[in-house]
């Protein structure tokens, strides 16, 4: 018996290793000095010209957002989401990408499937200037069921140390300005998944009047990346503290950034949640408090200000390219979490 026989075909894996190499080289910045196929990623930090440079981390996969794209065969979406989550989870806190990897774990390599996956990684980090400087494809047999796969990526960025946002600068009386979501981005797939195929009882290619679209083009809408609208404004130092609006919704993820004795305000009133949301909330009847925490529920990103800022803010975002920013919110003393109004 052979390798092959038990399962890893190693001519597959070089396969796709010689159809990724010119995607990845398409993003590679002034700072790469490997190439794909090196044991390491090799980045010059002076390339990147920060002053008194602070490095920004941050690991995410995409969950079970997943069993979408294995059941519309669209795979390329799932790379865009990877890198857009892990740019925005380092953005927050004032960081600009350099350079992000990527780990492919399958049952059986495909290399359509895998090309697809690098083709959404590469425009992703294209898009956000950073460099695909590597990444692993392990083929595992027996540990995935076939046709499925798990991916996640890991990214490192960079940022002033002075102008680092940490939320520490939050202070009670501030305003709370929310950007909007693309739609579900990658969290709460658990429960609109069951909702989809299992209450309403729908197909992937289930057209849904309501939505516009097929429940499967609506689950798989990409995860929106903030560093464009969010990066002209990082200078001005008027930007107090930013939460990513990933699992747990606002609820879980605004108190991340509050320092201690303080809790949020949030007007629900105070944007308008998208028909994705609304259908999944009364397709399968769940309560407001499992949806604000389950979901971003339209808000996938949130800026905390002085309120003497708020109306520059937003006409800076608008100068950006993001007309659909709101206030949301103020910061309030005493207690702890978010509080729901309106």
């Amino acid at each position: 018996m052979d390798y092959r026989q038990a399962g890893v075909d190693i001519d597959a894996g070089n396969e796709v290793v010689r159809r990724i190499r010119t995607l990845a080289q398409g993003t590679y910045t002034p700072g790469v000095l490997s190439d794909i196929g090196s044991f390491g990623g090799l980045f010059r930090m002076d390339a990147a010209g920060i002053e008194d440079p602070v490095l920004v981390s941050s690991a995410d996969g995409v969950g079970t957002k997943l069993k979408i794209a294995f059941m519309t065969g669209e795979h390329r979406s799932i790379g865009c989401d990877l890198v857009n989550h892990c740019v925005n989870d380092i953005l927050v806190q004032g960081a600009a990408p350099l350079f992000f990897l990527d780990y492919l774990a399958t049952g059986r390599l495909d290399p359509d499937v895998a090309v697809q996956i690098v083709e959404g990684l590469a425009a992703a980090c294209r898009e956000n200037g950073c460099a695909l400087l590597g990444g692993e494809t392990a083929e595992m047999p027996g540990f995935y069921a076939d046709g499925e796969y798990d991916v996640a990526g890991f990214i490192v960025g960079a940022v002033p140390r002075a102008r680092l946002i940490d939320g520490k600068r939050i202070v009670a009386g501030d305003a709370l300005i929310g950007l909007p979501s693309s739609g579900l981005h990658t969290n709460g797939y658990s429960l609109a998944r069951r909702i989809a195929f299992e209450t309403a009882g729908l197909a992937h290619d289930s057209h849904v009047p309501e939505l516009a679209a097929t429940i499967g083009e609506a689950l798989l809408v990409p995860h929106r990346s903030y560093l464009p609208v969010i990066r002209p404004l990082l200078k001005g130092g008027l930007i107090k503290g930013m939460a990513h609006i990933t699992g747990g919704g606002v609820t879980e993820n605004l108190p991340r950034i509050l320092p201690k004795g303080l809790h949020a305000e949030i007007d629900k009133s105070g944007w308008d949640v998208p028909a994705i949301f609304r259908w999944l909330q009364s397709t399968g009847s769940v309560p407001e408090a499992d949806m604000f925490r389950a979901f971003n529920m339209g808000v996938g990103l949130i800026i905390a200000c002085a309120a003497v800022h708020v109306s520059t803010l937003l006409d800076q975002l608008v100068s950006a390219g993001e007309s659909r920013a709101a206030l949301v919110g103020v910061v309030d003393d005493g207690g702890e979490g978010v509080h729901y109004v309106g």
